[in-house]
């Protein structure tokens, strides 16, 4: 069974500088409920169905199988994701240690002025560099998740 391992952080300086590629997203959910999501997500010119199963680990690691899909199929099936969806741009930036790569998202609309930085890793405790503008882990909080985003935005913690 595939797992994914990715750690979440918060951004709390410039990034820009080291930024490689930047590609806007636009994702809707299937289904979102706690511990299994279907997504659907147009990154750019591409597009993919994703189903990821619940958390271990502190949230760090958890089941994830993809499928690209064409690009209409994911508007098709967007659209029965409801009128509201995830938009965000997301940064590619090399890691210091030439291994990694970071994916900043910055998100739009309803979750705006929210930046986060995710890293893949090859398990649970593998050791990286931390960039400068690292914040504080969220790695384990579901209301960074994209789906939980969705039913409560960021604009509206406080």
């Amino acid at each position: 069974m595939p797992k994914e391992v990715e750690r979440k952080f918060l951004v709390d300086g410039d990034f820009l500088p080291d930024v490689v590629s930047r590609t806007m997203f636009v994702q809707g959910y299937i289904c979102a409920d706690p511990g299994h999501t279907v997504r659907v997500r147009i990154a750019g010119d591409r597009a993919f169905l994703t189903i990821k199963g619940p958390g271990e680990f502190g949230g760090v690691s958890r089941y994830e199988w993809e499928k690209e899909i064409s690009v209409g199929e994911a508007e098709e099936l967007l659209a029965l994701c409801g009128p509201v969806v995830i938009r965000k741009v997301r940064h590619l930036v090399p890691s210091s240690d030439g291994v990694h790569t970071w994916e900043v998202d910055v998100f739009e609309g309803d979750n705006e002025g929210l930046v986060v930085a995710e890293i893949e890793l090859g398990c649970v405790d593998e050791v990286f560099p931390r960039p400068s503008w690292l914040g504080k882990e969220v790695s384990g909080d579901r209301r960074y998740y994209n789906s939980e985003l969705l039913k409560r935005p960021f604009r509206t913690w406080k």
